[in-house]
């Protein structure tokens, strides 16, 4: 710009016509005048209001603002929707008193008894069912929250799918056992934040095995509620314990497991002592039989292949058996195993999955739906580096023994797989955050609000 003003005074001195110039002067001198004015528009910064768990805070984002594209909005449900159901934690389940288990940010009690295998910090009695609880409570704690729904990237449902049909499993018709959730989708449509999208930028959490919320009609008979069937809910993403692969709204997450760290101190220690542990067990079984399911189910194959052989340790559970619900017993069997199998029950995922997993005990899996096709942001693509796979139809058809099958293994393969166990220890479990001491490390959260925070859950198109 300063070339071409030298050049017109230039060619005022030369020229006696100044008249001629007047016209490419003016032009020239409005559209210095606009560029500058542009310049000043764009270094405006916009005002944004950001969440901090003591106030609120006007300022204006810069370009080292962390939150940038991270912010998630939590929808403030009224508490029957989830708290309410805390409160009333002796009816959650038919079977079970769950009040213990909802302690400690749902976690549930410290593990008193360690078995000689576990530290003293960092372990709890989980229940499989309390990740709503423990992804409600840790969210909290999310840096990026925010009170502004239009800067969300996504907006969270804390609604307690899982644990309201629990209580309803059993004696109850369809009318109750959807009732609740009906009333959420009624409550989510009057919502500015829902009438955006339709949903499409909501997520929730599902605690509960995909089947429980999945009633394939209304009628009595037929087990489970169908929230997860509902037209609004498929608009929504769902993380849960257990999917159906086939959806492409639903993305497994993490049983919880035991483990608890605060500290990358804790992890490392944890990955020492399953690296070095004596494992004179070629194989281990931790679970019960499924009589009732023989002609289908291949956990009693499983089971007698396990009696039969030398090389197996069989930790039998049932009503009358306690060590099945002793962390620390549970614990034991998996670090003295190389491999634990994992059959289908009454789901195709289990808890004891993750707990194997962490142990360092290679999981043994007979059907695909049980890991390798449920928690693709967990585990890696390719399955063999982690994990063994016997299809069921095989064992139940008598072709193969598990035995002869895990013994091909060499001890440098064996150790190659314990390996990548130990790697993803850190992302298959759920912190505590309860300490003010917490460190940061990437836990199972953190992977999660990954994918959302960049716009995995947001669907193109809407069902409604």
């Amino acid at each position: 710009m300063k070339a071409v003003w030298k050049a017109i005074v230039m060619a005022i001195l030369r020229n006696k016509n100044l008249y001629s110039l007047v016209l490419p002067i003016s032009i020239l001198l409005g559209l210095t005048l606009y560029l500058s004015h542009k310049s000043q528009t764009l270094n405006f910064p916009p005002t944004t209001t950001r969440y901090s768990s003591s106030k609120l805070t006007n300022y204006a984002p810069s370009r080292t603002d962390s939150c940038t594209s991270r912010y998630i909005y939590v929808h403030n449900l009224p508490n029957r929707f989830n708290s309410d159901m805390l409160h009333k934690c002796h009816g959650l389940a038919m079977h079970t008193d769950m009040c213990k288990y909802i302690v400690n940010s749902g976690f549930g009690p410290v593990v008193s008894e360690t078995e000689g295998v576990l530290s003293e910090t960092s372990w709890y009695a989980t229940d499989q069912f309390m990740i709503e609880v423990i992804f409600h409570k840790r969210i909290k704690q999310y840096k990026c929250l925010t009170t502004n729904s239009s800067m969300a990237k996504a907006i969270y449902v804390p609604f307690y799918a899982g644990l309201d049909i629990g209580r309803h499993l059993i004696g109850y018709n369809v009318s109750v056992r959807d009732s609740l959730s009906n009333e959420l989708i009624r409550w989510l449509k009057s919502t500015p934040e829902w009438q955006k999208k339709n949903g499409r930028d909501h997520f929730t959490v599902a605690g509960r095995v995909a089947w429980d919320l999945k009633r394939a009609k209304d009628d009595d008979a037929y087990w489970g509620g169908k929230f997860l069937l509902l037209p609004e809910t498929r608009n929504m993403t769902v993380l849960s314990i257990e999917i159906n692969p086939w959806e492409n709204h639903e993305f497994g997450i993490p049983f919880p497991t035991y483990f608890h760290p605060s500290k990358k101190s804790e992890i490392i220690s944890w990955q020492e002592k399953v690296r070095s542990s004596r494992r004179p067990w070629l194989f281990t079984f931790v679970g019960a039989r499924r009589t009732n399911q023989a002609a289908t189910n291949i956990r009693d194959r499983v089971v007698d292949m396990c009696e039969e052989s030398k090389l197996c340790k069989l930790q039998s559970c049932g009503s009358k058996v306690k060590n099945c619900n002793s962390p620390g017993s549970v614990m034991r069997s998996f670090l003295s195993s190389k491999f634990c199998l994992q059959p289908p029950g009454d789901a195709y995922t289990r808890k004891s999955t993750f707990d194997s997993m962490i142990a360092g005990c290679i999981p043994v899996f007979f059907h695909l739906w049980s890991a390798h096709d449920q928690y693709k942001w967990y585990l890696p693509r390719n399955y063999t580096t982690y994990s063994v796979y016997i299809p069921e139809k095989e064992v139940r058809k008598g072709n193969v023994i598990i035995e002869d099958i895990l013994l091909k293994y060499t001890k440098k393969e064996v150790r190659d797989l314990r390996e990548e166990l130990v790697k993803l220890i850190p992302q298959l479990v759920y912190k505590d955050y309860k300490s003010s001491k917490v460190e940061k490390f990437r836990d199972a959260f953190d992977v999660v609000l990954d994918h959302v925070i960049e716009g995995e859950i947001e669907k193109d198109e809407s069902p409604l």
